[in-house]
């Protein structure tokens, strides 16, 4: 059977690596097709993936608009050379609209209700819309739903192991008390109008005044000039290690807060956005949300609690968690295979 699988954005890479590994030793021709978008192509390399680029998207909205154009002919292109029985996609409307052209079937796995845009270019068009069972939203009568999150398909103790020789290059080490404080640039269609964090020389000081040190991961050009000494300077492949052995995780990214709280991390994370995968880590206790006005100040008290409660049984509420989830690997790979028939 021939699979073509498109990767958007780094956590895609994450996502799928595991279930094209399985694929592939079940005898099946997995293609991969990939955007040139932050680290994604350098995990791509880091795993032995092998991929052809699409291009990545431009700037400015018409830049957008045009680049997104071409990224689909070439995938179109690809797709008629390679005659997929199935294309599958994070999201990808790319994916759900040329496998329409290609007469192929398409699967489409999402976690996001408010891309709304993006939802609305895909479902349409895609044979089957798999999401996990926190999804609130209904994606029409191809939903399939699942008891895990993207994020146990590479981050489930079944698939990740924190390793803490990854922390060798960086100034703490994994018994240290130490936060992760991630910054992003919105530029993504459902980041549009989204508010995260703002004081941050004064959040990093309060932290800093629980004993604990602080490490920066920024997005693009999010890092501002107060906090260079702070920027964390890793291999991309190794921040879940990272994120694995932090007292606490603050940030503005999903992605990073729902990896953070399924590795049993305490996490607060800042945004206008309450999707219902956060609703889900926050029934756990191991995710914190803040939006609205005083997100800023109530996210710094929560830090700051955190940081002050060692008694507090982080593991266990980890293993709550992972006694009702799966290991998500498995459904990608489950859902791949039963969209093609």
């Amino acid at each position: 059977m021939d699979i073509l699988i498109t990767i958007q954005h780094p956590a895609h890479v994450h996502f799928f690596k595991h279930a094209i590994e399985e694929l592939d030793a079940r005898g099946h021709e997995v293609h991969v097709r990939a955007l040139d978008k932050d680290v994604a192509l350098s995990l791509l390399d880091e795993y032995d993936i092998d991929y052809d680029v699409l291009g990545s998207r431009g700037g400015s909205l018409p830049r957008v608009a045009l680049s997104t154009l071409a990224i689909e002919y070439r995938l179109y292109r690809d797709a008629k050379a390679i005659d997929p029985d199935v294309i599958a996609a994070i999201g990808g409307f790319e994916a759900s609209h040329v496998a329409q052209l290609v007469d192929a079937r398409c699967v489409v796995f999402t976690d996001t209700e408010h891309a709304t845009l993006s939802n609305t270019l895909t479902f349409p068009f895609a044979d089957e819309i798999v999401t996990p069972d926190c999804y609130h939203d209904d994606a029409g009568p191809n939903h399939y739903q699942y008891p895990s999150y993207h994020e146990l398909a590479y981050l489930h103790p079944d698939q990740f192991e924190p390793d803490p020789s990854a922390l060798d290059d960086l100034p703490v080490d994994p018994d240290d008390t130490y936060a992760v404080l991630r910054l992003v640039s919105w530029g993504a269609a459902h980041d549009i109008g989204d508010e995260g964090l703002d004081s941050l020389s004064a959040l990093v000081e309060q932290i800093e005044d629980t004993g604990a040190e602080v490490l920066v991961s920024a997005e693009d050009d999010a890092l501002p000039p107060e906090l260079d000494g702070y920027g964390m300077n890793i291999e991309p492949h190794l921040i879940h290690h990272v994120l694995a052995f932090a007292d606490l995780f603050v940030g503005e990214s999903g992605t990073m807060a729902s990896e953070s709280a399924v590795l049993g991390t305490p996490t607060v994370y800042v945004h206008s956005a309450n999707p219902g995968l956060m609703r889900d880590l926050d029934s756990f206790d191991l995710l914190f949300g803040f939006h609205g006005e005083r997100r800023n100040e109530h996210a710094a008290k929560q830090a700051v609690k955190i940081l002050e409660s060692p008694g507090i049984d982080w593991d266990g509420r980890r293993r709550a968690l992972l006694g009702q989830k799966v290991d998500a690997t498995d459904v990608v790979v489950q859902r791949i295979l039963a969209t093609a028939g």
